[in-house]
């Protein structure tokens, strides 16, 4: 089954597309400028090392989620390209009042699994 991307005429269900939509990172780059780094915070956070690469996975990350399903990090790694652990921090940040609060649901599924979803 494939998922359109929003950005290009690509499928968003093949592992790793926003990786290399070309259409994806334009419109990244496009809205770095209007991105307060300082959202992004940290003893070991530096913005001119890290502001970008954050910025782009918090996207690729909301790009995926905002479909408002279910998915596991492993779905949500394969498909942003990013490593779980990343996409893990990330669905945090979305959380954050400084980048949008949104209400991000977590159910149980086995041994461990977890599944989140953008409710708003």
């Amino acid at each position: 089954m494939t998922e359109p991307c929003p950005y290009c005429d690509g499928d968003m269900s093949v592992p790793g597309h926003l990786l290399e939509c070309k259409a994806f990172r334009d419109a990244v780059e496009a809205s770095e400028a209007r991105l307060p780094w300082e959202r992004f915070d940290g003893e070991t956070f530096s913005a001119a090392r890290d502001g970008a690469r954050l910025y782009a996975q918090l996207q690729r990350v909301w790009l995926v989620m905002r479909d408002a399903g279910w998915h596991t990090l492993r779905e949500l790694a394969g498909k942003t390209g990013d490593p779980e652990g990343s996409v893990s921090a990330r669905l945090r940040d979305l959380r954050k009042q400084k980048f949008g609060a949104h209400d991000i649901e977590r159910r149980y599924v086995e041994r461990g699994l977890w599944e989140y979803r953008l409710s708003r």
